[in-house]
This record gives structure tokens, sequence and C-alpha cells, in this order.
């Protein structure tokens, strides 16, 4: 999570939209998200920077970026995601980039490690950063770092990579005996940490608070990770188990939620679930299958949400997702993040059109595989005015933001250029 700077924050009461930017009055963050996801005016264009493991950067991006800002540089930041590498955003970049948004993170956030007893650590460009004190991964031969629990190899990264490749095997791949297995309830300790932390985020800030409660895993593609073709042969073949594995893992869910719910009441305003139903050209699924085998169960979680919470549901899924879009808003999805506008049929005047008023967009700022990382300044900032004419952010509906995180590859000037041509339009 963000480390907090309690001095000269503004405070907010309770979460609601109240019609400023009708007025001609400004809001404050909490106000500006909540405004875009319920479809009304804003007064600038609501801004996502790290509010979510999606909408970050990565770590070896963000030094030249605090550089390149004339930031104090000589302190290390943290490294808060160890699997994707994500830099811990400071309070003066979340000034700059004028985010409106702040993540309430799992004290764990990746490889069952506690983000606690922080210590040095040097990325391989020789960056000096803090880590997690659990954090100990062996050096092989080849310069590459492994990650182990116990005898078992559960993550590596190349030398000089940019991230993690995991290697541990979610149950979908696994096969669980489902007699016997049962999926992780979220744990006493975790609550606490959610109680408390939610408190100094909603009330120290005017952020919008931003929370990943979603099933115990991906209903799709996470409970597939380790070995995603053999979970796709029994996603297709046995009904029946995963009828019954999806039973087991939605009432784990709604459970956690119950508990979460009493846990942060009305300090988060926004859930988020990720699941990836979509390749480049086209989604994994046909729309079909997808309303037969995914959507039933999802839609139990979500109705539980809008039906005893005033959380808005935010969906993250990459790809070429278009065709699912209207079962994804019949599931009670109220906004859909990355928005991957490179796509196969994912243009932005087309989304806007078909699903305005019905589902924000959130993201769909720059193409994150051409032009964010290998143009220039200028050609980001064309594109992010481009899309914003497209979403016309002013009317609601929409939250600007990374494509996905923004990676290690991408320049400060682009960087630069994404958010101030944002905070600018």
């Amino acid at each position: 999570m963000t480390r907090i700077r309690t001095s000269g924050l503004s405070r907010t009461g309770r979460f609601g939209y109240r019609g400023k930017a009708s007025n001609n009055l400004p809001m404050n963050s909490r106000e500006r998200i909540q405004a875009a996801l319920c479809h009304k005016p804003v007064d600038r264009v609501p801004i996502d920077l790290g509010g979510t493991r999606q909408s970050g950067i990565a770590a070896l991006a963000y030094q030249p970026l605090r550089e390149s800002l004339g930031l104090d540089t000589r302190a290390p930041f943290r490294v808060f995601d160890l699997y994707q590498q994500l830099a811990e955003i400071e309070q003066e970049v979340l000034d700059w980039s004028g985010s409106d948004t702040i993540g309430l993170n799992r004290p764990k956030v990746a490889f069952g490690i506690e983000n606690r007893d922080w210590k040095p650590w040097r990325l391989w460009d020789g960056t000096e950063v803090e880590v997690p004190g659990g954090f100990n991964p062996e050096t092989e031969e080849d310069g590459a770092l492994v990650l182990r629990r116990g005898d078992e190899v559960i993550a590596r990264m190349p030398y000089q990579g940019y991230y993690f490749d995991r290697y541990e095997k979610y149950p979908g791949a696994s096969h669980p005996d489902l007699a016997t297995w049962r999926p992780p309830g979220v744990s006493d300790a975790d609550l606490e940490h959610y109680h408390s932390l939610s408190q100094v985020l909603h009330d120290q800030t005017d952020k919008a608070v931003i929370a990943a409660m979603g099933p115990p895993y991906e209903l799709f593609n996470g409970i597939g990770q380790g070995s995603f073709e053999d979970w796709m042969i029994t996603f297709a073949s046995e009904d029946d188990y995963v009828e019954e594995l999806y039973g087991l893992l939605v009432e784990t869910w709604l459970t956690n939620l119950e508990k979460f719910h009493e846990a942060v009441g009305d300090r988060v305003q926004v859930i988020q679930i990720a699941d990836d139903f979509g390749t480049q050209s086209a989604p994994f699924l046909a729309t079909g299958m997808f309303r037969e085998k995914l959507l039933p169960f999802y839609q139990r979680g979500l109705d539980w949400i809008h039906e005893h919470t005033g959380w808005k549901v935010l969906l993250h899924s990459d790809g070429a997702i278009r065709p699912l879009i209207p079962s994804i808003i019949e599931m009670g999805v109220d906004a859909l993040n990355p928005v991957q506008l490179s796509c196969t049929g994912m243009d932005p005047e087309e989304l806007r059109s078909e699903c305005r008023g019905r589902l924000a967009f959130w993201g769909g700022s720059c193409d994150s595989q051409g032009t964010l990382d290998k143009g220039g300044p200028d050609e980001v900032a064309a594109e992010v005015r481009a899309n914003l004419d497209a979403f016309r952010p002013r009317d609601g509906g929409f939250v600007f933001a990374s494509v996905h995180n923004i990676q290690a590859n991408v320049p400060a000037a682009n960087i630069r250029a994404l958010f101030e041509t944002a905070l600018g339009y």
C-alpha cells in the first residue's frame, strides 16, 4: 500500500455523489470517482495511478520517473508487489499525476510474503529499493532469481528480467478432490488489517478506496495457472466437476464478502474482481459458454454486493472481450478495466455508444504495447487526447488509467505525457 502523509490532507464524508460538477464546484477525488461510476458529470478527468495492481508502475520505470520529476531519489522506494515488481507510489507522485484512487491491498500481496519488516535490496540496474523482510530469493548460476516454498520452486525471474514467472498450480489445474478440498477463506488477521487500514485511507485521504475482493481464485483464468491447457480440458469436458468447484469457490467468496463488509463498511468505494476472458483477437470463450458456465457464479457474488453494500464493481479483464460485454453488464459489473483498445473490436467510440449509462470504462488511455513504450511524448499525448475525445469523460462513465501496469521499458517522458495530458484535458 502507499505510505500516507497525514499532514495537509483533506477529509471527506460518507461515500456518495453530491452533484457538485453540475454546479461548477470542484469535487474531491472520492466524489469524482463516484460521479464517474454513476455516469454523472465530473469537474475534470478522473485519474487512477496505482489504485489497483493493474494500474501501477514497474519499479524499473518508477525511478527514472522520480528523477524526471525532480524528486529526491536518494531515499529508496518500496517494491510492494514482488510478483509484478511494482513500486509503492509516493505521495508526491500521486499529487503530480492527479490520481483520485488508493488501494486497500492485502497484507500478503504476493507469494504469501507479508509486507512488513522492510529491508534494503537492489534492482538489477543498481536502483536501491526496499522489499519485505521475508523476501529471500536464491540466485542461480545464470543470475536468475528463484523463490521456493519448501522444496518446491514457486517463482523464477530471469537475469535482468522484469517480473517473476509463477509456477504455483491453482486448483483447476491440480484437479483436487472436492470431497475434502476447501478454498481459503479470509483470516481474522487479514480482516483486522482491512479494518484498520481502511480507516486510515478513508479518514486521512480523500481518495476513492479500491479493494480486490473477488473469489478465492479467478474462476476462469486464475484456477488454470500452472497448467492452463489442463484446466481448459477440464473446463470444457467435466461439467459436473467444474460446477461443484465453482460452487465451493462462490460459497467461500460470499462468506468472505460478508466478513469484509463488516470490517470496512462504506470506507471502501470500489471492489475489484479480476479474470482474463480475452486474447488479443477474440474472447477465450464463446458467448454461450461464458453465459452458461461462468456468468451465474460471478453473478451470485456481484448480486450480494449490490444488494448489501454501496460498493461499485470493477472488473479487470484484458483482451478482445467486446462480444462478452453485454453479458458482463448483466453479470453485475459497473466498470471495465483496462479497456485494451489495441485488441480486435475494442473501438472507443463504439464501446461508449453501445454501453453509455450501463458500463463505465476504466483505462483506455494509450496503446501500452505500441505507442506508450515505442512512441514519443507527442505521439502519446495525441493518442491520449483522441481517446479522451472518444470517451468524453466530462459526461461521466470514464476513469483514466494506463492500459495495465506501466512496464519497465516505458520512458519517463512518455509517462509524463500520459498523465499530464489527461490532467490538462
